[in-house]
């Protein structure tokens, strides 16, 4: 089965190695329960990768597992007297239970039936010092997702939920390991080794953290992203496992302090995808480095912010461009002479737009924004007239928006970021929006400038900056994901919601509050509160949500 735009099937016909069955079960489940780990490729066992271990709260509630001694009733899940599968412990876990792993391997010959799904706020751990590897889980089953339809995975992960110190392979023909769907789980010291097609895949909103992992030898990718998601991959090994990553749709990962090496390429970029990249090693892939197709603006580094990667001792090629467009490279190691495409080493000029009228806009939902925005000079265009609608916008472009817009009264002393300094060509901007108490700083002292910035942020720096009394919470209702605002932030999406602030597009109920807020949306929550403040003329929109 072929999907529109990102085409699992044939990429992985056309780019992958051969998808073939897995015929050594026997042997990975021997090594397992004798503690002798997954049998990686030696190279990749060499790969240091920091073991970050999570301590478990006093006052959580504990479930233990143990395949060879553990029994399925009630009145187990102790320490003593274990659990025999995962999938009768998840049955039993509410929000806040760890369920803890023995070492050895969970199959449908142990009584797993697959897929499992953690529930929300759960944390599914074996050995995180071992990346999981001697604590196998192994197998699959029919899963019907909403953007993908049948798939055949090893586990779902819900909201809020932890997965660490655990293997997966899932040797079904099309096999992932985890899926990820509109979910924001925290995925960390784990492998994914000999999954059929891919470790995880992460579609519709999802918004996972997939850290200090280790892919290999998996038959099509590491891991597969698609649709409107997003997330954070960063410290993850990915070695000999087809395309290390395959980032495909409207997705836009940050993808940061990864090892991409003996994959097919390490990264293919494909439909419309933005993803960020930072600080990645990308070298001695049998083909290219990273591959660019059809539509997509990979983020190789700004003029804010290097790229810092090194992209090396490819095959073929380190960049290869076969878009009609131009990437920007901008402060990475890379051999202008193993680059194909157009591909520029400097970052481009920003454009006023001039009249406002951008080619990429015209018949966008949110053109009229953008366009009025523009003509007040507030935001800016790219090369060629375009507006590039669907990138993300870090922390200090918003500033520099706000401080544009609203040219804020200073409220409060300036603050000094640890980690920009009066140079910083986003300084003046940081320093307006925060004194005008539009936004603040990290806790550890930080202000983190080019880090995208989510939507539920824009909302609460609008609310807070243009001093909206709290909102009633009620008007949350409207949202089908509403829950997902956090704790913090109700009050302050509450009012913007009341004054007409927040524009949805496509769907009014769909909030998506922990996405990276695009260019076009900033656009259209800037100028609604324009609006607010009495500084620009309403501009009808089916999208802005009205309260009830």
């Amino acid at each position: 089965m072929s999907y529109q735009g990102f085409q699992i099937d044939r990429l992985l016909q056309r780019y992958c190695p051969a998808v073939s069955g897995f015929t050594h079960l026997g042997l990975v489940v021997v090594l397992l329960v004798s503690g002798q780990g997954l049998g990686l490729a030696t190279s990749a066992a060499q790969v240091k990768v920091p073991v970050l271990l999570a301590q478990t709260p006093l006052s959580a509630t504990l479930l233990y597992v143990n395949p060879a001694s553990g029994t399925d009733a009630p009145g187990a899940g102790t320490e003593v007297t274990p659990y025999r599968t995962i999938a009768y412990a998840l049955r039993q876990a509410t929000p806040g239970t760890y369920v803890q792993l023995a070492r050895g391997s969970y199959t449908e010959a142990s009584g797993e039936v697959f897929p499992l799904t953690v529930p929300t706020g759960v944390t599914l751990r074996g050995e995180e010092a071992e990346k999981g590897q001697t604590v196998a889980i192994i197998g699959g089953g029919n899963l019907i997702s909403p953007t993908f339809a049948r798939q055949n995975v090893t586990l779902q992960a819900g909201k809020d939920t932890e997965i660490r110190g655990v293997s997966f392979t899932n040797p079904n023909t099309r096999g992932t390991g985890i899926w990820v769907e509109s979910v924001n789980p925290r995925i960390q010291n784990c492998t994914f080794n000999r999954n059929n097609r891919e470790g995880i895949f992460i579609t519709g909103t999802g918004n996972p953290v997939i850290v200090d992992s280790v892919f290999t030898q998996n038959g099509g990718n590491g891991i597969s992203v698609a649709n409107r998601a997003t997330g954070d991959i960063s410290g993850n090994v990915f070695q000999n496992t087809g395309f290390g990553l395959a980032i495909g749709e409207k997705s836009a990962p940050k993808v940061t302090g990864n090892r991409m090496t003996e994959n097919t390429d390490g990264l293919y970029i494909n439909d419309s995808a933005r993803p960020i990249l930072r600080n990645n090693t990308i070298e001695n892939n049998k083909r290219d480095g990273i591959v660019v197709t059809i539509n997509a603006q990979p983020d190789l580094g700004t003029a804010g912010s290097n790229g810092n990667n090194v992209i090396r001792n490819n095959r073929q090629y380190d960049l290869n461009n076969t878009t009609s467009g131009t990437l920007y490279s901008v402060g990475n190691t890379i051999d202008p002479k193993k680059v194909a495409g157009r591909v520029a080493f400097a970052a481009p000029a920003i454009t006023s737009g001039g009249s406002g009228q951008f080619a990429d806009v015209q018949g966008h939902w949110a053109q009229a924004y953008i366009t009025a925005l523009a003509k007040r000079k507030i935001i800016s265009g790219f090369p060629g007239g375009m507006f590039r609608p669907d990138d993300s916008v870090t922390r200090v472009q918003f500033a520099a928006i706000i401080d544009k817009a609203f040219a804020p009264s200073a409220k409060q002393q300036a603050t000094r970021f640890k980690d920009i300094n009066s140079s910083f060509w986003g300084y003046s901007a940081i320093q307006s929006a925060a004194r005008g108490g539009f936004m603040r700083g990290y806790p550890d002292g930080g202000f983190k400038p080019n880090q995208a910035i989510p939507r539920v942020e824009v909302l609460v720096a609008l609310s807070s900056g243009l001093n909206f009394n709290a909102g009633s919470t009620s008007v949350l209702s409207k949202y089908r994901d509403g829950a997902q605002i956090p704790s913090w932030a109700t009050s302050a999406v509450a009012a913007a919601t009341q004054r007409k602030i927040v524009v949805n597009y496509p769907a009014l109920v769909q909030l998506n509050p922990t996405r990276q807020t695009t260019r076009a949306e900033v656009a259209a929550f800037v100028y609604q509160a324009m609006v607010n403040a009495g500084k620009a003329d309403a501009i009808a929109s089916p999208y802005v949500v009205l309260a009830p």
